[in-house]
């Protein structure tokens, strides 16, 4: 260790080796290396920004989410028209597709899922829309009424970068709104908000700042959330994880700012909140998420930190060094505040960073589809 962290000061005199185990009940150990800090106020820098193409389907459904006379269409993929009356319906899934936006190959993991889930999966409503970057616009030929963000803005909750500043978190609500409809989805009782990756982060910071579940709780509507191996988590404090790897404990300390100027920032932390959370205090929006129904997931061998899809950014290293440490000393970050937490983790032994071994397991089925066949919901377990 002390070799490694040698040879890292003399890469960089401004990296601090932080390191992290949080095994809890798993017995995992990952580790946090905090990188080289940024100017204050610079947005973070998302190493795999620069790895974005345009996308190689855009869905062709849309649902219109924009004011009277003023369309923004967010374009979707789903297993029946939203727009007509669907008496059958009483479960609704959404997934979220991650920082490559291929919803077509998202909602063909949700497909087998639903396969794999029986009759329960089969009667089920599966949606998954797709939040479009500005470098898919032109080589798509895509309208400019479609709803699209700068880079991976969408994962924030950024205002789009046209053709109206909606947020991202603002297009669920939209859809939420559409599946409260009473006219239209008279038996549904139940709707899950999944994410995998890219769309983790998204499932996780909605579920935190979400605005639209009143009209769905006035009708009896369940919603819940499927958080499963994002790049990192929004922490209410300034607390971030640190660890032994050899003893397998994980503590959190303040984290040193100088190291990492912004690392508190929103979405990693609760400072400097994007509009869509406008006048909403950390410890509120704390309050509410730790009230959720969420399941968090994370493969078992999600643990490479080169991974080519692994946000590298000084706010996510301060968090671990990859998505397993990540989420494991998240996990921990929250056991510790709330003790009586009754939102479990399921690690899937031998997953790396694979959105269909993680989502078609039969845990996963049971919080997307509510089958059983997986004895979750209380504390961490492996699959």
């Amino acid at each position: 260790m002390k070799d490694n962290l040698a040879l890292r000061r003399l890469i960089s005199l401004t990296r601090r080796a932080r390191r992290i185990a949080p095994a809890l009940l798993m017995g995992l150990a990952g580790g946090a290396l905090g990188v080289a800090a940024r100017p204050a106020g610079a947005a973070p820098a998302h190493v795999y920004r620069a790895h974005l193409r345009p996308v190689k389907v855009v869905a062709s459904s849309m649902i219109d989410i924009g004011r009277p006379g003023h369309p923004a269409l967010l374009p979707l993929i789903a297993s029946a028209d939203l727009a007509r009356p669907q008496p059958g319906v009483t479960r609704a899934v959404i997934v979220v597709h991650g920082k490559l936006r291929n919803a077509d190959t998202y909602y063909a993991t949700l497909r087998r899922a639903a396969e794999a889930a029986g009759a329960a999966g089969q009667r089920a409503l599966l949606i998954a829309p797709q939040f479009l970057a500005t470098i898919d616009m032109a080589p798509n030929h895509v309208p400019a009424d479609v709803l699209h963000w700068h880079g991976t803005g969408w994962m924030g909750g950024e205002p789009a970068a046209g053709p109206q500043p909606l947020s991202s978190y603002a297009a669920l609500d939209a859809l939420l709104a559409r599946l409260a409809e009473r006219a239209n989805f008279p038996q549904l009782r139940d709707v899950v908000l999944a994410g995998f990756s890219g769309g983790a982060q998204v499932a996780q910071r909605y579920a935190l700042a979400v605005h639209g579940l009143r009209a769905l709780a006035r009708r009896g509507i369940r919603v819940s959330f499927v958080v499963a191996s994002p790049s990192s988590y929004a922490y209410f404090d300034k607390l971030r994880p640190v660890g032994d790897p050899r003893d397998g404990r994980v503590t959190f300390a303040r984290y040193d700012a100088a190291q990492c100027p912004g690392y508190d920032d929103w979405k990693y932390g609760l400072e400097n909140l994007p509009p869509y959370l406008a006048g909403s205090t950390p410890q509120r929006l704390e309050q509410r998420y730790v009230r959720r129904d969420i399941t968090y997931f994370v493969g078992g061998d999600d643990n490479d930190p080169a991974q080519r899809a692994l946000d590298k950014s000084c706010p996510a290293e301060a968090q671990g060094s990859q998505r397993l440490a990540r989420a494991t000393a998240y996990y921990a970050y929250l056991r510790q505040r709330h003790p009586n937490l009754a939102q479990p983790m399921i690690v899937v032994p031998g997953a790396g960073h694979n959105e269909a071994r993680v989502l078609t397991t039969p845990c996963a089925q049971s919080a997307l589809f509510g089958v059983p066949g997986c004895h979750r919901l209380q504390e961490t377990k492996s699959q």
